[in-house]
């Protein structure tokens, strides 16, 4: 098994407080379901969309990360999956779809240290 980050981007946040309560019942359910079968290696959190970007040799600093909103990274999840392939295809019952987000699968490189 390998390890992979699922980054979360985009997405609406909007919507009556019933509605966000039934989309993060639906993300609690699709990681538990991902936990029960072995996958998740850390559930993660979400991530606030403030930020600082500390850039180049200047060492610039912006604030925030993105460009554009539909860029903002919303949370990660670490998960274990045979390939790439197999981390690919559990990213596809993800809820963030519902609501026109996306999900960036990253292979995490091993490192001899």
């Amino acid at each position: 098994m390998s390890e992979f980050v699922f980054l979360y981007r985009g997405g609406s946040r909007d919507g009556s407080p019933a509605e966000m309560q039934q989309v993060m019942q639906k993300w609690m359910n699709w990681l538990k379901e991902l936990g029960e079968k072995g996958h998740v290696k850390d559930q993660g959190q979400p991530l606030e969309r403030s930020g600082k970007l500390v850039k180049g040799r200047q060492k610039t600093v912006t604030d925030g990360p993105f460009a554009e909103s539909k860029d903002i990274i919303g949370g990660y999840t670490l998960i274990e999956a045979r390939d790439l392939d197999q981390a690919v295809e559990l990213s596809k019952a993800c809820p963030i779809f519902e609501r026109d987000g996306a999900v960036e699968v990253r292979p995490v490189m091993k490192m001899n240290m």
